[in-house]
């Protein structure tokens, strides 16, 4: 029987794969150890490859694709509904690819090397920015044990921290001075690592013309053009600018039922960072609405005086979801007038 489409548990050394024919019968299902696993595929030239899309999966996408494989990386969520009996390496390689026949399964592009560096830069700097924020609520609840109290804001404890740790007469101790100051070093260390990082994107930012093309969209800054850029990429792996905002998570929850449509808060699927970002854009967009007269401040102003700030802010950032896959498909500049 000849086999039409393969599917790849993807695992650290020992993955699972399955290939099914055109009726989507099972002709094997069987482990293939990391180093022997496209001398396997190679066997099956121009075959489908499915995958879930997981850690690993671009890299594995990429490789295949550079061999003529077609290749499908399925989120997670939609294989799960076709793993049959237990849990286990068999049933899911087989459920992949059960996912992937189905007519309308939407599929992952496998990023490229330069959207994976664009990626790494981002993942880094946010785990170092929930890291120094963690350092500055531990900082504060340590004064607190003292009895000092410092009003809200980063900066302002970062100014008051050095001549609190100076004073004599605050209650602090020896010992207590000593970690201090060991923290204050951390952060002082945290901020380098965070400027750096911020350096980089930037630097990016300069030498990439999408990118770069993104920025001239109202309430897109840096960081969010070259995170869209290395997540959307070219924005062929979208059907439309709402399709794009739906995987962000910027539209509603839908509970309908009996022919009465149920529309709840947003669904917040997707990427959580992105839509994060897009967000704070939306509130730059907000803020200065009443001193612009182009048509995302006048249509953000209507959208205000309706329903509201908040609600305006998701709306806002749908809006710049949308636009951002428009460019990004069509290779055109932002037009705001």
């Amino acid at each position: 029987m000849k086999v039409t489409l393969i599917g790849v548990d993807l695992a650290k050394t020992i993955f699972q794969v399955c290939g099914v024919n055109q009726a989507g019968q099972q002709v094997f299902n069987r482990q293939i150890k990391r180093d022997k696993l496209i001398i396997f595929l190679a066997q099956y030239p121009g075959v489908t490859i499915a995958m879930e899309a997981c850690s690993g999966s671009n890299y594995w996408g990429r490789e295949l694709e550079a061999r003529d494989h077609k290749v499908m990386l399925i989120p997670p969520q939609h294989v799960k509904p076709f793993v049959k009996g237990n849990k286990n390496d068999r049933n899911d390689a087989f459920a992949i690819c059960e996912a992937a026949r189905r007519p309308h399964i939407r599929c992952v592009q496998p990023r490229s090397l330069s959207q994976t560096d664009t990626m790494l830069a981002h993942r880094i700097l946010e785990r170092r920015i929930n890291e120094r924020t963690a350092l500055i609520n531990q900082l504060r609840g340590l004064l607190n044990e003292y009895g000092i109290v410092v009003a809200r804001g980063k900066e302002q404890l970062r100014r008051e921290l050095p001549f609190i740790l100076e004073a004599a007469d605050n209650g602090l101790t020896a010992i207590g001075r000593q970690y201090l100051c060991r923290q204050l070093e951390e952060w002082q260390a945290a901020d380098e690592a965070i400027a750096l990082l911020e350096k980089a994107i930037r630097q990016h930012v300069r030498h990439s013309e999408h990118a770069t093309r993104l920025m001239g969209i109202k309430g897109v800054g840096e960081k969010i053009s070259s995170a869209a850029e290395a997540f959307v990429g070219n924005g062929s792996g979208y059907k439309s600018g709402r399709h794009f905002a739906a995987n962000l998570g910027l539209v509603p929850k839908e509970h309908s039922s009996g022919g009465k449509q149920r529309l709840g808060r947003i669904t917040k699927r997707g990427n959580l960072y992105l839509r994060r970002l897009l967000i704070q854009g939306a509130w730059s967009v907000i803020r200065y609405a009443d001193r612009g007269d182009d048509r995302l401040s006048c249509w953000a102003r209507q959208i205000i005086a309706r329903r509201g700030k908040h609600k305006a802010a998701i709306a806002v950032a749908n809006k710049l979801a949308r636009i951002i896959w428009a460019i990004s498909y069509h290779q055109t500049d932002y037009k705001a007038a």
